[in-house]
């Protein structure tokens, strides 16, 4: 992973201002969020490059063995936790670190760039923006937790300790427990980071509710 990651991208207008860098679940790719961008209704927003990243293929422990595209090994998981690969999970915040960085080359500074994901994908998007050492535009944290807590206590930026976050989750997610989402809110909370907290009566998936309320969310923080 020491290349790019190859990416969907989308241009909200020409000569984008800001970047938001959407990471997808387990076994999806890049495309899988791609057709949100116009629900957003980010029109009379400055211009967005959207950067829709495909994790590598890999062996994926708790189904089997299976190669899918995947952020990181999950060894086990119950309603409760997840063991994780640990060096996985770092291996793919360097990756994204790398986005990022290409997002500044092209002329998008740190504090315009967004870092959102959905499942697997959002506990990336947790630890990169978390440990990030220049100060980011926000997270979006969708379905999703903290692989590693420990990496925050130990890693977290003071750059990002005022960090705009928008975390949401469904009620009767059936993939990623909700008490798991709640615990990621409350231990960020506890830590003094500002979390947007919303819940949907969806299953492990997201709504146009939840769509609405990121582009409301988006349109506050790009001016």
């Amino acid at each position: 992973m020491d290349e790019l990651l190859p990416a969907i991208e989308v241009e909200t207008a020409a000569a984008p201002r800001y970047a938001v860098i959407w990471l997808h679940g387990l076994g999806a790719d890049g495309s899988d969020f791609e057709g949100v961008v116009p629900a957003l209704a980010l029109d009379d927003a400055p211009a967005v490059r959207f950067v829709f990243p495909h994790a590598p293929a890999m062996p994926v422990t708790c189904n089997g063995g299976y190669v899918m595209p995947a952020w990181y090994d999950i060894v086990s998981l119950d309603a409760a936790s997840r063991s994780v690969d640990e060096a996985g999970v770092a291996n793919s915040r360097q990756a994204i670190r790398r986005l990022v960085a290409r997002e500044n080359r092209r002329g998008v500074p740190c504090a315009h760039i967004f870092l959102a994901g959905f499942s697997q994908g959002g506990a990336i998007a947790y630890t990169t923006a978390l440990t990030h050492d220049e100060p980011l535009a926000g997270a979006i944290a969708l379905s999703t937790y903290l692989p590693v807590p420990r990496l925050i206590e130990d890693e977290a930026s003071a750059a990002n300790a005022a960090l705009p976050i928008f975390a949401a989750h469904g009620t009767a997610d059936e993939v990623v427990a909700p008490a798991l989402g709640l615990r990621a809110r409350d231990f960020l909370r506890q830590r003094g980071y500002r979390v947007e907290w919303h819940e949907y009566p969806m299953p492990h998936s997201v709504c146009i509710e939840e769509v609405e309320e990121i582009g409301r969310w988006l349109r506050e923080r790009m001016r």
